[in-house]
């Protein structure tokens, strides 16, 4: 039996397997709703599953004529999404609170990866979907032209936008459980940027935030109409946090570290030469 938890701990559900299936797809859309480079996602027979607590709080976008993401409406995560045609639930791995005991099969869509994101496993890679599920699929997503200098970002549903210029002062991946729950990914991928570096587009009324009650400074800010992850703006360090995977042009720079390590997910290997810290990296 493995159970699942939204960030806030609203939403909880158990999953009695075996999972039949993991894989991690680059999509746009995975990436903006998750907020990072790549998302990764469990599958099992939907007979095992049980919502805990917490069904009630969660909402969904129509992210396409025939697909829906769902999430926290607290605090963004998001959610399993229950295909009874299919008798199949698909998880966000990252919100596991135990080892599944599988492991990642397969890279989808790669053929709309991460602008200079390097895949270094050797695990089967597909432009879309794999010959067994069908092939081909996806939807097409709308070509961003950025202006020279400019790079921009958005939510899922493109509700909320906004800019940053030039290149940010640091880019990492974070493993510990909170960005891993509130991402429902591997880990996070964050950039932070100075606050003269950023502005809102629009959509900055359509963001909603969550702190962890038992955090210093730990929030996750979203939009609530998709529950794609949005920057946080920190006036009081001059900084902001803009979600990675939300770019919709290349940010001209890949993560330097990996930190907390130590907490990372069982089910993901790190397989990069970047560097890793156990905790947070030195100053």
């Amino acid at each position: 039996m493995t159970t699942g938890t939204c960030l806030c701990g609203a939403v909880r559900y158990e999953i009695d397997g075996p999972f039949s299936m993991m894989a991690i797809c680059h999509c746009s859309m995975c990436r903006k709703e998750h907020g990072t480079q790549f998302a990764t996602f469990v599958g099992a027979p939907l007979s095992g599953f049980r919502w805990l607590s917490g069904e009630d709080n969660i909402t969904d976008y129509a992210s396409s004529p025939s697909g829906h993401r769902y999430f926290c409406r607290t605090c963004g995560s998001p959610a399993p999404m229950l295909i009874p045609a299919m008798d199949m639930v698909v998880a966000p791995a990252g919100n596991l609170e135990q080892d599944p005991g599988i492991r990642p099969q397969m890279h989808l869509f790669v053929g709309s990866k991460a602008p200079g994101y390097v895949i270094t496993d050797d695990l089967p890679q597909y432009d879309a979907y794999p010959p067994e599920w069908g092939g081909g699929g996806g939807v097409k997503r709308p070509t961003v032209t950025a202006p020279e200098g400019i790079v921009p970002g958005s939510c899922l549903c493109g509700g909320v936008a906004w800019e940053v210029t030039g290149k940010p002062s640091l880019m990492m991946n974070c493993h510990c459980s909170r960005c891993r729950r509130g991402r429902g990914a591997a880990h996070a991928t964050n950039a932070f940027y100075k606050l003269d570096q950023f502005r809102w587009v629009r959509g900055e009324e359509l963001t909603d935030s969550f702190k962890v009650p038992d955090a210093q400074f730990f929030t996750q800010h979203f939009c609530r109409v998709c529950g794609s992850p949005t920057p946080r703006v920190m006036e009081k360090f001059n900084r902001v946090l803009v979600p990675a995977g939300a770019f919709d042009a290349d940010p001209g720079v890949q993560p330097t570290a990996h930190i907390f390590v130590a907490y990372k997910a069982p089910w993901f290997e790190i397989t990069d030469d970047i560097p890793q810290f156990s905790e947070m990296m030195p100053r």
